[in-house]
C-alpha cells in the first residue's frame, strides 16, 4: 500500500496576519507608507489651490490662449508676437531640445576622443587633455557660457564690416556662410519645384523632407536585406558576394534623382540693411550656450570614457595586438565595445545634466523653455503656480524619456553572461 503524505491543514487568513505574519508585514508597511505620502501630496495640492482661489487666482490654464506679445529671434517653426503663449511655449521647448541635442552630440564626441587621448602614451597629449579636464570641470558652467558669449561677440565681425568695395570682413565657403557677432548665417536648401507642406496645426511638415527620409529609410532597409542575403550565401557556399556598391547605390542614387527633379539649389544669406537676411540663422546666444555646455559636459564624459577603458582587462588589447590588429582598430573594435557597460550609466547622467543646465540660457538671452514659459509668460500673466508646474513637468518628461531611451540602449549592448 503506497504511503500517503499527510498535508498540514491550510491556515485561514485573518487581519492580524497583516501585522504579525512576515509574509504580509512588508507589503502592509509599503501600502501604509504609500497612502501617507499620497495623502500628504493631496493635502499640499488642495491647500495651495484653496489659498490661491481665496486671493482670486484659481488654478487654470486658459491664459495659454492669450496673445504672447513678444518676439523670439531663434525659432524652428513659424512664430510672431501675435501668436499665443502656448505657441511661444512650444517654440521655447523646441529651442531647448535643439541645444540639448546639439550639446549631447558634441559633448559625446569631445568625451570619446578626449577619453582616448587622456590615456595616450604621448606625454604632451595626455597632459593637455588633463589640463582641459581640470580647467573646465572646476569652473561653474554658467561662467563658461558667459565666456563663450563674450568671446564670440567680441571677436566676430559686425555685419557692417561686410559692406563696401574693400570690406573688413568677408563671407566664408564660396560666399555662402557669414560669421558675425550676431550669429552665423548658413545656406539653406531650396527647391525650384517644391511639393508643398503638410499643415498639422502645430507646425508644417515639408513633403520634400518626408520623401527624402522615406527614400533613405528604404535604401537602408534594402542594404540590410542585401547584407543578410550575402550572409546566407556565404554560409551555404563559403563565398560572400560584394554588397558595398549596391548598398551605396540604393542609399545615395534615389535621393539625388529626387533632388534634381525638384530643382534643388542653395539659398545664400545676403546683407540687407543692417543685418544678413535669408539662410539659416544660428544666433550668438545659441552658439555660446552650445559651446559652453559641450565643453563643460565633455570633461565629465572624458573621465567616464577613461574609467570605462581602464575597466577593460589589458589582456584584451594584448590579445588583439598578438593577432596583428592595429592599435586604432583595437580601441574601436575590442576595447570601447566592452567599456560601454561602464560608460553608459555615467553618460546618461551627463545627458540629463546637460539638458537641465540648458535652462541657464536665460543669462545670455537665448529664448528657451525657461525664458518663455517660466519667464516672460509668467511675468505677463501672473500665473506663477501654473507656469512653474508646467515647466517642471516638461523638464521631468524630457528627463524620463532620456533615461528610458538610454536604459533601453544599455540593455541592448550589455554583455550577456553564459
Amino acid at each position: 500500500m503506497a504511503d500517503q503524505t499527510i498535508q498540514p491543514p491550510r491556515e485561514s487568513f485573518n487581519l492580524s496576519m497583516l501585522l504579525y505574519d512576515q509574509r504580509y508585514r512588508g507589503l502592509t508597511i509599503q501600502v501604509v507608507v504609500l497612502i501617507l505620502v499620497l495623502s500628504g501630496f493631496f493635502w499640499l495640492a488642495n491647500n495651495a489651490a484653496t489659498n490661491l482661489a481665496a486671493i482670486g487666482k484659481p488654478i487654470r490654464f486658459d491664459f495659454m490662449d492669450d496673445t504672447a506679445g513678444y518676439d523670439i529671434s531663434q525659432h524652428l517653426i513659424e512664430y510672431n508676437s501675435t501668436d499665443s503663449h502656448g505657441r511661444a511655449t512650444l517654440v521655447g521647448l523646441m529651442n531647448t531640445l535643439l541645444v540639448a541635442f546639439m550639446g549631447c552630440v558634441t559633448a559625446t564626441i569631445i568625451g570619446v576622443v578626449g577619453g582616448v587621448l587622456r590615456l595616450s602614451n604621448n606625454w604632451l597629449v595626455s597632459r593637455l587633455m588633463t589640463l582641459y579636464v581640470e580647467i573646465f570641470r572646476n569652473v561653474p558652467v554658467l561662467l563658461w557660457i558667459l565666456v563663450c558669449m563674450f568671446t564670440f561677440t567680441a571677436l566676430a565681425p559686425q555685419p557692417r564690416e561686410f559692406r563696401g568695395e574693400n570690406p573688413e570682413a568677408t563671407m566664408k565657403m564660396w560666399d555662402s556662410v557669414a560669421v558675425t557677432n550676431r550669429g552665423i548665417y548658413l545656406p539653406e536648401p531650396l527647391f525650384s519645384r517644391p511639393l508643398g507642406d503638410i499643415d498639422i496645426g502645430v507646425f508644417k511638415i515639408s513633403i520634400e523632407l518626408l520623401v527624402l527620409l522615406g527614400l533613405l529609410a528604404g535604401g537602408i532597409l534594402f542594404a540590410r536585406w542585401n547584407a543578410a542575403r550575402a550572409n546566407k550565401i556565404q554560409a551555404e557556399t563559403g563565398e560572400r558576394p560584394t554588397t558595398i556598391w549596391m548598398a551605396v547605390a540604393a542609399i545615395v542614387i534615389p535621393p539625388i534623382v529626387v533632388l534634381i527633379a525638384l530643382g534643388f539649389h542653395v539659398g545664400k544669406p545676403e546683407l540687407t540693411g543692417f543685418n544678413f537676411q535669408g539662410g539659416i540663422n544660428m544666433s550668438a546666444p545659441l552658439i555660446a550656450l552650445w559651446l559652453g555646455l559641450s565643453l563643460y559636459t565633455g570633461t565629465y564624459i572624458v573621465e567616464a570614457v577613461r574609467s570605462g577603458i581602464e575597466s577593460v582587462n589589458k589582456g584584451q588589447a594584448e590579445a588583439a595586438s598578438a593577432l596583428g590588429i592595429r592599435p586604432g582598430r583595437t580601441m574601436k573594435l575590442v576595447v570601447l565595445p566592452q567599456a560601454l557597460r561602464v560608460i553608459l550609466p555615467q553618460l546618461t547622467s551627463q545627458y540629463l545634466n546637460l539638458t537641465k543646465n540648458s535652462s541657464l540660457a536665460i543669462a545670455i538671452g537665448y529664448m528657451d523653455l525657461v525664458a518663455t514659459l517660466g519667464g516672460i509668460t509668467l511675468n505677463q500673466t501672473g500665473r506663477e503656480m501654473e507656469t512653474i508646474l508646467m515647466t517642471m513637468g516638461i523638464y521631468l518628461t524630457i528627463s524620463l524619456l532620456i533615461s528610458f531611451s538610454m536604459t533601453r540602449f544599455e540593455n541592448r549592448v550589455k554583455l550577456v553572461e553564459r
